[in-house]
């Protein structure tokens, strides 16, 4: 599973103005693209709406070597309700830290050099008061389960990640397809995973020709498959192959194919301005 990556993690968004203020002035991160859409995605990418809507991403840096975050705005939508699904995204950012300061954006002290805070929505990043340990500031992304074993045999034993570290007192584990990826961290919570509206996704890429190996597998193995293999397409740029899963308690995951996909998620110069416009 080597050359499978950590891509992103999608976010609904009710308010674009002050969430790109947030991502932008508070975290440090770039605009990487923008884009407008008349109709709902065939893959639910902006969840179970048929409007018009858009998609932003955001990161440090290019998505080819960086986790970033994809932040989809359906229009007439201005909130929605989180449910205790996503428990956050730990990113190393000293500087987060000072612009959250200068700008008096609230943050909650947490000990050990660690900040909580939240972006437009109520969406939970927590940051650490140093310089990254590696290229890419955004460290893993943590996400509530009702059953950490079950979760471990989805998560390890079928989509093939490393399991890096276990703590069975703590009801958590950690991960990742590589040393230098974001990482994924699994937390046991009591009773069951809500996902409410507010519900996000997170996507993977893996080579083209492995997905529809994907797919059987998951059939085999009776896991929900939420949107078989289909061809997405966005106008004037490369047609990507994407499959959509649910993990046992119900969060979404995706997996595209990586050679269009690399195309699809070049970083457009224009990103900024499109999305002030």
């Amino acid at each position: 599973m080597a050359n499978r990556r950590a891509l992103h993690f999608v976010f609904k968004v009710g308010n674009r103005f002050e969430t790109a203020y947030f991502y932008r002035d508070v975290l440090g991160m770039k605009i990487l693209r923008h884009e407008e859409f008349e109709d709902g995605c065939k893959a639910a990418c902006n969840g179970p709406y048929d409007g018009k809507w858009s998609k932003t991403m955001v990161g440090y840096g290019p998505e080819g070597d960086h986790f970033v975050t994809e932040l989809t705005y359906n229009y007439g939508i201005g909130n929605y309700q989180l449910g205790n699904d996503f428990l956050g995204i730990t990113v190393a950012s000293s500087q987060a830290i000072s612009n959250a300061r200068k700008l008096k954006w609230p943050l909650n002290e947490m000990g050990d050099g660690v900040f909580e805070t939240k972006a437009p929505g109520g969406y939970k990043f927590y940051l650490q008061n140093c310089s990254p340990p590696q290229s890419d500031p955004v460290l893993k992304v943590t996400l509530a389960v009702s059953d950490l074993e079950k979760s471990l045999n989805y998560w390890s034993n079928l989509l093939g990640m490393k399991i890096y570290e276990k703590d069975e007192k703590e009801q958590r584990a950690l991960l990742g397809y590589a040393d230098n990826q974001c990482k994924l961290e699994l937390q046991a919570i009591p009773g069951k995973v809500d996902h409410a509206t507010g519900f996000g996704r997170i996507a993977f890429s893996c080579p083209q020709e492995e997905l529809s190996d994907l797919e059987d597998l998951m059939k085999r193995e009776n896991q929900k498959i939420l949107t078989p293999l289909v061809s997405l397409d966005t106008p004037g740029k490369a047609t990507v192959q994407v499959i959509i899963l649910a993990d046992p308690d119900g969060h979404e995951i995706c997996f595209v194919g990586d050679e269009a996909f690399r195309e699809l998620s070049k970083v457009d110069p224009e990103g900024n301005k499109l999305l002030d416009d």
